[in-house]
């Protein structure tokens, strides 16, 4: 194979990946235009039709938008490669003569400090236009840089340190072949780490934290673990109001860590029955090992992937091919991180049917531990609070969606 054979490759896989989702946008756009004008006969005693009709004009406005995210980016893409901007940029850092590793941090740091730059009109446009629009965005201005820079200095805290020891690992490579096999290690050990120590003292950081103090839903709830025989550190209640008015609850951490988290904005809408099914539905997630499941899966293509690696990183016409001159660990890393999504992304639909599997698997156990019609009249109001479309495109869900659509999940739930 040739570095003309790599371009070739990547060229194709770039206008297939980039045509691929323009047409199922395009679809799932016409899909809920053609079907606002009236709302689902599932949802007609539910959902008002002034309600159904916001939630098709956001998912459309959110979908053309994102077309011309994707647009962005894959203009953006050819520049860095074939455009010769890594090689750019990997040739300006080198000017300065550091060591190879404090260069390939420079250069990792340099293209992440570009592509956010590059990103943050696409981001404000997102937060105070769309999301202004329709009434969800709490966000302001001030607190949108206080959290930038927050997310900045913990990216430096402890991402430039962990890049720094993965860079020293795949210079091992003339020592030793199985230098992957030490950064898989290393990298799903920061990774448990990191779920570890998020809910604790991540979090907090961006949000605050309360234990939940309502003396009739604790005791509701406290019931609930106690017949699911779950543990954990903690039911928090957690101030999303401040940025946005969408509500969730989701269970994170592990071990001594665990917690259920409830936005403040889903318990000022929800009736506790609603709440407590909602929960059951979280520690259906647990309970049938769907936490464990996914992290085994992204330890396998983790390890999979850095396998590739392995073989790719000494290959010179693959850096040839995509607009680098010089092999390095770090400029292999790059394009590696680059390219992959372009063939990713055609492995979408299998972890979407994964992911929507179970989330039936986990309204299953909600129904069998809680009333089944508490979960139903909780999603239809979390639906219309959030504005998701009870109409998507059929192809589109099914490419991406994680969650199974409205009507289909809501008649599951009719039959449990």
């Amino acid at each position: 194979m040739t570095a003309s054979d790599i371009q070739t490759s990547f060229i194709f896989l770039l206008i297939a990946s980039y045509t691929l989702q323009l047409w199922l946008s395009r679809r799932h756009i016409k899909h809920i235009q053609d079907h606002r004008a009236a709302v689902p006969a599932a949802f007609a005693n539910k959902i008002s039709l002034e309600a159904h009709q916001k939630a098709a004009d956001y998912t459309m406005t959110r979908s053309k938008f994102g077309m011309l995210e994707l647009s962005f980016a894959s203009i953006l893409l050819v520049i860095w490669t074939l455009g010769g901007g890594l090689q750019l940029l990997d040739d300006f850092m080198r000017s300065f003569e550091f060591s190879p590793i404090l260069t390939g941090i420079a250069v990792i740091f340099g293209l992440g400090l570009i592509s956010g730059f590059l990103d943050l009109p696409f981001t404000l446009y997102k937060t105070f236009v769309i999301e202004e629009k329709f009434g969800f965005n709490r966000l302001t201005l001030k607190m949108f840089i206080t959290d930038t820079l927050k997310s900045t200095a913990i990216m430096l805290v402890i991402g430039l340190p962990f890049l720094y020891f993965v860079l020293w690992l795949m210079d091992l490579r003339d020592v030793s072949p199985y230098w992957w096999l030490y950064v898989w290690g290393s990298w799903f050990g920061f990774s448990m780490l990191m779920m570890w120590l998020y809910p604790a003292f991540i979090a907090p950081i961006f949000n605050k934290f309360t234990p939940l103090d309502e003396p009739e839903l604790k005791s509701k709830i406290t019931q609930l673990l106690e017949r699911c025989g779950f543990t954990s550190n903690g039911v928090f209640i957690m101030d999303g109001s401040k940025r946005s008015s969408h509500g969730n609850a989701y269970f994170t951490g592990f071990g001594s860590n665990k917690r259920i988290v409830f936005f403040d904005t889903l318990l000022n809408s929800l009736q506790h029955n609603e709440i407590e099914a909602v929960l059951a539905h979280e520690l259906g997630h647990f309970k049938r090992n769907h936490i464990k499941k996914r992290i085994f899966t992204m330890a396998l293509m983790s390890l999979g992937g850095l396998a590739l690696l392995a073989w790719l990183i000494d290959q010179t016409f693959i850096y040839e091919g995509l607009g680098v001159s010089q092999v390095s660990s770090h400029m292999a890393l790059i394009l590696f991180m680059l390219v992959t999504p372009l063939i990713s992304i055609f492995l979408t639909p299998i972890f979407s049917l994964m992911s929507r599997k179970h989330e039936f698997e986990a309204d299953e156990f909600a129904a069998e531990n809680t009333d089944a019609n508490n979960l139903i009249t909780a999603l239809v109001k979390l639906y219309e609070e959030n504005s998701n479309t009870l109409t998507p495109d059929p192809l589109y869900s099914a490419f991406y969606d994680s969650h199974p659509p409205a009507p289909v999940r809501v008649a599951h739930l009719a039959r449990l």
